[in-house]
This record gives structure tokens, C-alpha cells and sequence, in this order.
């Protein structure tokens, strides 16, 4: 990520030493040693747009987002070039994360994308229909890919239950970075973007809970999630949503089918016969009536959902052992 010259200047080996040194320490996690050799930098060539670059990237790093956007103006205030900069791109993270939202979309327009409303416009930039993608939650942690909505080029609304393990809810809004890290596709040869999550924008009010279902059928599970979407929440059944995949294989290009029954995915790195958050493929039977599912609701609608639910076909449903998980 970091840029050493260009063609009117070259920097002094003092500012690339520095440099080197100082994205080394951030690799260590050594945040603030690598912001005084930054700094320094920046004092031996404060002419040089990728000084404020690296420092605005380091306080991205912090999630310190005042001195990011700090920082990254005055990167793109030396930049010699109009648009596509990734330093604009950081601009508009660090203006996302503020809600600055006039810097925000001329960030955006800067970088060379389409954004309703013009640079006094005070609302978020809503309406950019960026479509799906996938976004890995806690990516230093127990990281977790979930599916989302795109708001903007830096925030997305999390559609899928996450496990909770993730600290993370259904229907939040989670900053991202830019770079994607991963895709995933579909059976239709579709293929969506993974970012990592840098911090949680806009918690959810809605808690998660786990039961333990018996469906039948396929269409025994379907009904629940169907019936927990039109209520306006979400139902999931983990024991066919969730894969254990190593850091390699989750930030390479994955196909996102569940992979039940006979098929045995390579990539994934959980234990046969155990549905749920610990393997999701079975040992060859082509359905286990017994289902671990994530549902998100309110505490006084959850038992009523799934009452109903079991009320729909009382031979083929049944549900236990609620609890609420995050």
C-alpha cells in the first residue's frame, strides 16, 4: 500500500527508511511506534502526498478518525492526478466513520463513482444500489464471512444471523475496508466481494437467539425463515449456512453453496455428522431432521414465531432449548 515516488520527486532514503520501519511495526501491531517514524516522515518530505497517505492509513489502522481524515486531506490536497486515488478512497472511510457526509460523497466523486446528491447535501448518501456482498466480520478474531447489503463504498447492512461468537447482530451496520480480501460465488456464476470489517457503525437493537428445531423437511425449515422475514426479522438454519474455513481458504475465491449431503467441500475444515456451528455437511444422508437455527427477533415476538410456526404443521415441526446468545 505504500507508494515511493513519483516521477517529479524521489524521496530521500531517510523517508524510505522510515517508511519501511514504520509499516513493519504496524505489522507487529505496534501502532505507536510506527506513528512516530511516520510522523517523522512526514516532517522529511511534507511535500509528498503518500507522507499523509501512510499516516492517514495508520489512523485507519487506530480507528483515530479525525486525524485520518486529517491526514488524508492533506494526501489528496498534493495529489497530481484527478481522480481514482486510493487516497480518496481513505477520505471517504474516515468521513463515512465521522458521518461527514458532504466529504463523504465528494470523496466518492473524487474516486470516480456515481453519488446522489451534491457536496452540501448533509443526509447520507443513501440510493448507490451497490448491491450484495459478503463482509468478515472480527477478521482479527474469530473471523466470520456474512452476507450484506451495500449502503455505500464503506458500510454494510448485515443480512445474515452471525454466530455469536462474532459479538456481531442481524441488521446492524459494520465500516469497511476497501480492499476486498476474498469472494464468493454462486451456482449462477455470480461473484460478490469480501471486506473486512473495520468497526461496528450502527449497532441493531434486535437480539439473537439459537433453537434447536425438528423439521421434517426442507420445506419444514424453509416455512420458518419465511415466516421470521415476512414479520420483518430473520430466521437462519446454521447447520446448513455454516462452514469452518481456514484464513487461507476464506480469503480465496470460495463457492458459497452449503455443501450437504454426498458432496464433500475440500475447503471446508469442520467435522462430518455435526450439524450446526461445529460442521455443516452430514454423514451422506441427504437431510438431518434435527436443525441448530439462529433466529433474530425481539424477545417478545421470538416463542410466538415459533409457535406458530409449529402450529402451521404440528406432525412435522417442533422446536427447544431457546436461548438468547447475543
Amino acid at each position: 500500500m505504500r507508494i515511493f515516488g513519483k516521477a517529479r520527486h524521489r524521496p530521500s532514503a531517510s523517508w524510505r527508511q522510515a517508511t519501511d520501519r514504520a509499516f513493519t511495526l504496524i505489522g507487529d501491531g505496534r501502532y505507536e511506534d510506527a506513528g512516530a517514524l511516520l510522523t517523522r516522515a512526514a516532517d522529511l518530505e511534507p511535500w509528498l502526498s503518500e507522507s499523509w497517505f501512510n499516516l492517514a492509513l495508520l489512523h485507519k489502522f487506530r480507528h483515530d478518525w479525525e486525524q485520518a481524515r486529517a491526514a488524508g486531506l492533506r494526501a489528496v490536497a498534493l495529489l497530481d492526478r484527478d481522480g481514482g486515488a486510493p487516497d480518496w478512497w481513505n477520505v471517504g472511510i474516515a468521513a463515512t466513520a465521522l458521518q461527514d457526509w458532504p466529504l463523504a460523497r465528494r470523496a466518492w466523486q473524487a474516486y470516480g463513482l456515481r453519488t446522489p446528491g451534491d457536496a452540501t447535501d448533509a443526509s447520507e448518501p443513501l440510493g448507490m444500489d451497490l448491491g450484495s456482498a459478503a463482509v468478515r466480520l472480527s477478521p482479527e478474531g474469530e473471523a466470520e464471512v456474512v452476507w450484506g447489503r451495500r449502503l455505500d463504498p464503506a458500510r454494510v447492512e448485515v443480512l445474515s444471523i452471525p454466530l455469536p461468537s462474532s459479538g456481531r447482530r442481524w441488521g446492524e451496520v459494520v465500516l469497511h475496508d476497501g480492499v476486498p480480501h476474498g469472494e464468493r460465488t454462486t451456482s449462477a456464476g455470480h461473484s460478490y466481494p469480501v471486506f473486512d470489517e473495520i468497526e461496528l457503525w450502527a449497532p441493531s437493537p434486535v437480539p439473537t437467539w439459537v433453537v434447536l428445531l425438528e423439521a421434517a423437511t426442507e420445506a419444514d425449515r424453509d416455512a420458518l425463515e419465511q415466516l421470521a422475514a415476512d414479520a420483518g426479522f430473520a430466521a437462519e438454519d446454521w447447520s446448513s449456512s455454516v462452514r469452518l474455513l481456514c484464513r487461507m481458504c476464506s480469503e480465496s475465491r470460495m463457492p458459497s453453496d452449503e455443501g450437504e449431503g454426498e458432496h464433500l467441500d475440500p475447503h471446508d475444515h469442520s467435522e462430518p455428522g455435526h450439524p450446526g456451528p461445529l460442521g455443516h455437511r452430514t454423514d451422506g444422508q441427504l437431510w438431518v431432521p434435527e436443525r441448530e437455527c439462529g433466529v433474530a427477533a425481539p424477545a417478545g415476538l421470538v416463542k410466538g414465531l415459533l409457535d406458530g410456526w409449529v402450529a402451521d404443521s404440528p406432525d412435522s415441526r417442533d422446536w427447544r432449548d431457546l436461548e438468547e446468545v447475543c
